[in-house]
């Protein structure tokens, strides 16, 4: 099932910023993998907590205290809702980067459930995003781990003999993407998820380009951590979330510590409180919680199958059409099945910056240069993709409009082509 062309005007209705123009041209809109417009009930909602109830939470016991407190904790639960969580599964973080640093950090902590050091292994995958490279790196410098990595193949997805040899006795941690921000790839995270289980090694999921654009149920997936970031789920900037199960939560010590976090501090110690407040240290992102909440309702609203199934629609459109014109190579999976509704490119003998400047130029707003996931681009040999995404807010006519404009690059900058 899929939203209808109908349902997506009105849709439209509710985010003001896409009835702006880019010059003499009609804003299109196509970079929502890097983050997402807001409608006008997040909007609302987050500046509603300020004019009504803002206060600092868990810390004071007058009312407006208490009112602050229930609506960031009421978020929470919400949100967990949203990705088949319980509430206390559910960690406020700045961004998905923090929820994924915070994991990689504390499993270097004394007291980590995990013995990380020689003779162990960390697993990544070569589609990761930096933000879940870099951590496991770092981590496996600190502790004398092996970092290791399962291949992509030219398809554009996951080699999958190499998950049966990368994957053994010695791995600790499996850290890989749900969906690939590049590539567009959907992984099976179920499936990956139960062969780290089978080894006895933890699995972190970046579920930041899943949980915006499809059903994400992480009881169902099996993972022991997943992380995912506000500003690309139609909420506010500033906001992060790490799911951990309630055992893999409890199993890890703190990575920040202060305020917030502790139960006593006597001059010689400090007892810490159980999660996710043991890993809230300091201020909190209180409005923001409640604007994601706001935007967990939109989404459901609006139905996140029909959400996945417009996306998969026009991703479909933007697969079949940007391979139609001469000399430009897309990367990724070329059916549409199994894939976000994005695209990522290279355009013969015109670099990504030139790309995304004349797409601009005719109001049409792209990512270009390695997408933080460097290791990928040099795969296929590239150093950096232009890359269009889109979102339950985008129409069948702002992809043509944008394949229209593809469709000139080369001519403009190369001279008459073939």
């Amino acid at each position: 099932m899929s939203l209808t062309p109908p349902e997506v005007q009105r849709i439209r209705n509710d985010f003001p910023v896409l009835d702006e123009r880019v010059g003499s041209s009609p804003l299109v809109y196509l970079d929502s993998g890097a983050t997402s417009q807001k409608p006008v009930s997040v909007l609302e909602a987050e500046q509603d907590f300020y004019v009504r109830r803002n206060a600092a939470v868990h810390r004071g016991a007058h009312t407006l205290a208490v009112a602050a407190t229930d609506a960031y904790e009421g978020a929470r639960h919400r949100v967990a809702t949203f990705v088949g969580a319980d509430e206390d599964e559910i960690v406020w973080t700045k961004n998905a980067t923090e929820s994924l640093n915070l994991v990689a950090y504390a499993l270097g902590n004394p007291g980590s459930p995990v013995n990380l050091g020689p003779g162990s292994e960390i697993v990544v995958t070569e589609m990761e995003h930096h933000a879940n490279l870099v951590p496991w790196q770092q981590l496996a410098a600190r502790t004398g781990a092996a970092l290791r990595y399962v291949s992509l193949g030219e398809d554009g997805r996951l080699n999958a003999e190499d998950l049966d040899v990368v994957l053994g006795e010695k791995t600790a941690v499996f850290a890989f993407t749900h969906a690939s921000n590049v590539l567009g790839t959907i992984n099976d995270a179920a499936d990956l998820a139960a062969r780290a289980r089978r080894v006895g090694a933890l699995s972190v999921l970046d579920a930041c380009q899943s949980v915006p654009h499809m059903p994400v149920d992480m009881h169902a997936l099996g993972v022991d951590f997943a992380a995912f970031s506000s500003h690309k789920m139609l909420g506010p900037g500033g906001l992060g979330a790490l799911y951990g199960t309630r055992e893999a939560l409890a199993s890890l010590p703190p990575f920040l510590t202060g305020g917030s976090m502790i139960r006593t501090v006597t001059m010689v110690g400090s007892d810490f409180m159980d999660p996710p407040q043991r890993f809230e240290a300091g201020t909190q992102p209180i409005a923001q919680t409640v604007g994601l909440s706001a935007a967990a309702d939109y989404l459901d609203e609006t139905g996140m199958d029909r959400i996945h199934g417009w996306e998969q629609h026009l991703g479909a459109r933007l697969v079949d059409g940007i391979q139609e014109i001469p000399g430009v190579r897309m990367i990724g999976p070329t059916e549409a099945a199994d894939r976000l509704g994005l695209v990522s490119f290279d355009v013969d003998g015109v670099h990504a910056h030139d790309v995304g400047q004349f797409l601009d130029d005719r109001g049409v707003a792209v990512r270009v240069g390695h997408h933080c996931a460097q290791p990928l681009h040099r795969r296929y040999g590239l150093t950096a993709t232009t890359r269009a995404s889109a979102y339950l807010y985008n129409t069948e006519e702002e992809i043509d409009v944008f394949l229209g404009a593809v469709a000139d690059v080369r001519r403009f900058f190369v001279g008459n082509v073939a």
